[in-house]
């Protein structure tokens, strides 16, 4: 079996509530994309939307070949270590692993280590895929 060709990894929180910059502050570093429910943006397509509840995410670099464990390592090092504020906003606000798997073949496959799903466990992350097949 062939490792999956490439994948994507997005740290998402979301809730009507969220102030991205509480987020920024209690994770000791600045979203990808952040905003208040409410707030105006104007999209890829040049139209303008109003997010229908507060965001913040955190996205890594794409990985060629796939390769979760160390896109986790490099997305939660850069972050606040403090299992209690990771405790906290989970409890308050929708929190969890964004993958894109985006396969060449029809038979790709990835694993992820025990340190890995450990470190989402305890920051109370879960993870989400979205698997996309060749052609």
């Amino acid at each position: 079996m062939a490792a999956i060709h490439e994948t994507t990894m997005t740290l998402r929180f979301s809730g009507d509530e969220l102030d991205p910059d509480e987020i920024t502050a209690c994770l000791d570093h600045p979203p990808s994309v952040g905003m208040r429910k409410g707030e105006r943006w104007i999209t890829k397509r040049g139209t303008e939307a109003v997010a229908r509840t507060g965001t913040w995410r955190l996205k890594v670099n794409d990985q060629k070949p796939g390769d979760l464990d160390a896109q986790i390592a490099k997305l939660l090092g850069h972050l606040s270590e403090d299992l209690s504020v990771w405790q906290d906003l989970t409890s308050r606000f929708n929190g969890n692993i964004f993958c894109g798997f985006f396969m060449r073949e029809s038979n790709e496959g990835i694993s992820l280590s025990a340190k890995s799903m450990k470190d989402l466990s305890s920051r109370g992350l879960e993870i989400g895929f979205d698997i996309y097949g060749p052609g």
